[in-house]
């Protein structure tokens, strides 16, 4: 039975994917500089008799052919880049490299995929079909490494019929992951916002034109973006979190430069906003004195979850771990660039649980303090090869 085989592939595996994971960890490298990481990757796969090429110039690409006759083709996903954090865990395998870190899971998609990798490896005469593996650079920086590997053809020779990724979560508990069918996750893009004005000393405002008031005018009337001009019923968020004068206590400054995010799940509607932002910033500082440069960096675009393979891989979850064990999710206001794979191709990317208040595995992606329950890799590699095998058919 497949299913017996992947768990006992996965067992066997267990140790030394935690050893990989725990090796990318202490060794973690910026979006676009995953030189290392990429090299560690292909040893493993080279290790195997697995046959790869190189994507974006850190990504791979793998390729496990099945013996029996199959022409259906799915992809399998994880990202390698870190974070510029500085860790602050005190674990054997902590960062090496200051100000680095693995603060959003990467290092266990990466050794998951690679487990998974072995796994199916060892069964190509149990399946037919093709199974490509993405190892994938740059996913935390736009415009995202999913970009540009789909530029440089990864969804192309042979072209997948399915994609599917993973994604830790520390909010589940370990042993369980979690699904969601449709729309999942927000569009993301930068605002970056210039204000201009008239400088000058503190005592004598009416010879300057504010821009610290002017753009303190401005963060406050975009609400409005949100609260009033989109639907209530479709999730936005529009949040500023950098704000520079650089003046003094008595010294108004020539500009502001302030920066933020919008996000939402809905493209029409993120166009819309883009030009209704643009316009009232601009109109405003004008009717101040001032006048405003807002540069909008587009980012990812909403993620979707494809129903039926959605449905299908949930179904293979329970299968595989027990309905128990399979929980739902609601929509995720963060963005991922897996989102751009989903935009071309039926796509399914779920959440892999790895919070355990005991093991101090509860922090949130993005801090200083995250880590993961290993436990979790008990599970991320058979899953992922099982839900992979059963869509192909086999």
């Amino acid at each position: 039975m497949i299913k017996n085989k992947i768990k006992d592939l996965a067992d066997n595996i267990f140790n030394d994917v935690v050893g990989y994971r725990q090796h990318i960890h202490a060794n973690p490298e910026l979006s676009y500089k995953e030189f290392q990481t990429s090299l560690f990757v292909k040893d493993k796969l080279t290790k195997w008799g697995i046959e790869f090429t190189d994507c974006a110039n850190t990504g791979v690409v793998g390729l496990i052919k099945g013996n029996q006759t199959s022409d259906k083709v799915i992809a399998l996903r994880a990202d390698m880049d870190a974070l510029p954090i500085h860790e602050a865990n005190d674990k054997p395998y902590a960062s090496k490299n200051h100000g680095v870190m693995h603060a959003c899971g990467h290092d266990v998609h990466t050794s998951s995929l690679l487990g998974t990798a072995y796994i199916l490896s060892q069964l190509k005469d149990d399946f037919g079909g093709t199974i490509k593996l993405i190892f994938q650079p740059a996913e935390e920086l736009l415009p995202g490494g999913a970009s540009i590997m789909i530029k440089e053809g990864v969804l192309e020779n042979p072209k997948p019929d399915y994609i599917v990724g993973q994604h830790v979560m520390p909010l589940i508990e370990t042993g369980k992951v979690g699904f969601r069918s449709g729309i999942y996750m927000a569009s993301t893009d930068e605002l970056y916002v210039t204000v201009t004005g008239k400088g000058g000393h503190g005592a004598q405002p009416h010879q300057n034109i504010d821009p610290v008031l002017i753009a303190s005018h401005i963060i406050v009337a975009l609400q409005q973006i949100v609260s009033r001009n989109a639907d209530p019923r479709l999730p936005s968020v529009l949040s500023f979190g950098k704000v520079t004068a650089n003046g003094a206590t008595n010294i108004i400054p020539n500009e502001v430069k302030i920066e933020g995010t919008f996000r939402t799940l809905d493209e029409d509607w993120r166009a819309e906003a883009h030009k209704r932002m643009k316009k009232m910033a601009e109109g405003m500082a004008e009717s101040m004195g001032g006048s405003c440069d807002f540069d909008i960096h587009r980012g990812y675009p909403f993620l979707i979850n494809e129903e039926k393979l959605t449905a299908n891989a949930r179904s293979f979850a329970e299968d595989f771990l027990g309905k128990e064990n399979v929980v739902d999710l609601d929509i995720w206001m963060a963005a991922e660039d897996f989102s751009f794979y989903s935009q071309i191709t039926d796509a399914c990317f779920y959440r892999l649980g790895t919070g355990n208040a005991e093991k101090d595995t509860q922090y949130s992606v993005h801090t200083p303090r995250f880590d993961v329950d290993e436990d979790a890799l008990k599970i991320s590699t058979g899953l992922m090869a099982y839900i992979a095998l059963k869509q192909l058919g086999n």
